[in-house]
């Protein structure tokens, strides 16, 4: 439909342009500098790299990470994960929290070829990366609440999936989306095509997901498995009867057993959680929208935005309920409005 090979893309994202784009995203917005420490920590693999993170106003180094970017299928399993290496705390008397950032993204090929990243890999750098950030900006100062830790489930994924957004900042893109050897930008038709491919079918998969967060909750909540000796309902009676409200397009078989691999909700953490992919969505498109509301060319403004977003959001940590930290920063509590409309569906 859009006629766009991510192979195609590949010579316009070089992980150093778009390392480079991010840090001075986050520069610009949030007030901190990234620069390369390599050889000031010891390193588990060649590739990984190593940085630490200035406050540009007092000048002082707040925070520090490692980037650990490339696929290495041999001993290093897949995914994409931040996680934590030193946290803050004054009863450890440990000021500089440190982070893990960890992708599976492609390698460079031959010694004259930076690493050509997929436009995925590009967002799951920046996914991570915001999940970093919120580890490396905390202000609180009990390890317990510190950075990423004590936040609850329903906001976790909203620095995250905050960052992803700015991957489709046209500004932002260009600052990175140069060919690695011409340097001539991304062609306007491919950063349209991004953009178009976003919201392809983003209704059949928002309700998708609303299909799997309410299936979670309702097994979770009101499902009697000692009821079923008694003619009650099964777990498959149970999908086929939460499927007819969210996906009546696509009702499972009666031969489907889907819910025997559903492993997020009975083995992965999520009972009765799934619903947080959705609501972060809803959290992070609404607080994207701050800065569309005031105007993404309006530096003064998303500067000013920028600084509230660390000062509540990535600041506060699990010390404060993630209703009122959204509060704090946005003013009210999130809509759903931001998502719709990013998503082509309002």
């Amino acid at each position: 439909k859009f006629d766009l090979k991510e192979e195609e893309l590949r010579p316009y994202f070089a992980l150093p342009a778009v390392l480079d784009g991010m840090f001075g995203l986050v520069e610009r917005i949030f007030g901190i500098e990234v620069k390369a420490a390599d050889g000031e920590a010891e390193v588990w693999h060649p590739d990984v790299k190593f940085f630490n993170v200035y406050d540009v106003e007092s000048k002082e180094q707040i925070a520090s990470f490692y980037l650990d970017p490339y696929s290495r299928p041999e001993n290093k399993r897949g995914g994409a994960w931040m996680d934590v290496c030193i946290g803050k705390s004054d009863a450890c008397e440990r000021k500089i929290p440190v982070a893990y950032l960890t992708c599976n993204g492609s390698p460079p090929v031959g010694d004259d070829k930076p690493s050509l990243m997929t436009f995925r890999e590009v967002e799951t750098l920046f996914h991570e990366f915001g999940h970093g950030l919120q580890h490396m900006l905390t202000t609180a100062n009990v390890g317990d609440v510190a950075g990423i830790n004590g936040v609850e489930w329903d906001a976790v994924e909203l620095p995250s999936q905050f960052m992803e957004n700015w991957c489709y900042d046209k500004e932002t893109v260009y600052g990175f989306a140069k060919h690695y050897e011409t340097g001539e930008p991304l062609p306007e038709e491919m950063f349209e095509k991004l953009n178009e491919q976003k919201t392809f079918a983003a209704g059949l998969m928002a309700c998708r997901q609303l299909y799997f967060g309410m299936l979670d909750m309702e097994l979770h909540s009101n499902f009697d498995p000692t009821a079923v000796e008694n003619g009650g309902e099964t777990i498959f009676d149970v999908q086929k009867r939460v499927a007819s409200k969210y996906i009546p397009h696509t009702m499972p078989l009666d031969i489907d057993r889907f819910l025997c691999a559903f492993n997020h909700i009975f083995g992965g953490g999520y009972a009765a959680g799934y619903y947080s992919y959705k609501w972060a969505e809803v959290m992070s498109a609404d607080a994207f929208g701050a800065f569309e509301d005031v105007g993404l060319d309006n530096e003064e403004a998303v500067q000013e935005v920028g600084r509230r977003f660390r000062n509540t959001v990535l600041s506060l940590g699990g010390g404060v309920e993630p209703m009122e930290v959204f509060k704090q920063f946005r003013g009210r509590e999130p809509t759903p409005d931001a998502l719709l409309r990013h998503n082509g569906l309002m």
